[in-house]
């Protein structure tokens, strides 16, 4: 039904997902998969009602195609997880930072000659799907890798992610410039880049944060080693964005 009744066909959004995690309590399920309207997105949800993020989808398409094409280059959008990068490059891959947009990432696939690409989004790309990008491929890629380790899905993800999220924090400001310069300021002592807004990074956390494309909006993005310093760091920043 292309009128979506039940609810929008939008994987990201938890309240989306609602109704899948009350069928996989119902029925024991071992997983279930979420799709947007036209398959190109796509999130997983674990035997525990957990949404699986697309970064983690990420690590786990990387994973299996990295054991059988070794050495090959993954691309992964700057709001990813450290854990894509690392994992990458622990299998003896080459990882590849990129802005975040599908518009920005499908011609980096075709210039590097990347196997693979994925956002956090729940966008995959696939250089054996000329470079686009398909939910399904990425969704039967894990379940391979699933049959092939005979885990659950939980315990795969949590051996990839040693990580803490903050997930994305929206915020309406006055002047997008000002905050930013702010930020960047405050966290002069920090390696710091431009590619898609300001980020920064430390050997225990780091964050991005970029304007919206669409409204005056500044978008959020932390991730630390542990969840204390992660609530630190999130209060940290939110005091100086919406101060």
């Amino acid at each position: 039904d292309g009128t979506f009744p039940n609810h929008p066909a939008s994987p990201i959004e938890l309240e989306n997902l609602v109704d899948l995690q009350k069928t996989i309590a119902e029925t024991k399920a071992d997983f279930g998969v979420a799709f947007d309207g036209d398959a190109d997105r796509m999130f997983l949800v674990d035997r525990n009602g957990k949404q699986v993020g697309g970064d983690m989808v990420t690590a786990m398409v990387a994973k299996s195609l990295l054991q059988k094409h070794p050495g090959e280059t993954i691309l992964y959008n700057l709001i990813c997880s450290r854990a894509v990068p690392e994992l990458v490059e622990r299998m003896g891959g080459k990882a590849i930072r990129t802005r975040v947009g599908h518009a920005l990432i499908k011609p980096l696939m075709k210039k590097h000659n990347a196997i693979f690409g994925g956002e956090h989004s729940g966008h995959f790309y696939f250089r054996d799907f000329w470079f686009a990008d398909s939910g399904l491929i990425a969704f039967l890629v894990c379940l391979e890798l699933l049959s092939v380790e005979g885990r659950p899905l939980d315990e795969v993800v949590a051996d990839l992610d040693p990580y803490f999220r903050s997930g994305e924090i929206n915020s309406r400001v006055d002047s997008i410039p000002d905050k930013l310069e702010q930020v960047k300021q405050a966290f002069a002592d920090g390696e710091l880049d431009e590619i898609d807004g300001v980020t920064v990074q430390y050997k225990d956390w780091w964050f991005n944060l970029r304007p919206s494309n669409t409204e005056p909006l500044l978008r959020l993005n932390i991730e630390a080693n542990t969840p204390e310093l992660l609530r630190e760091k999130t209060e940290q920043l939110l005091k100086i964005i919406r101060g």
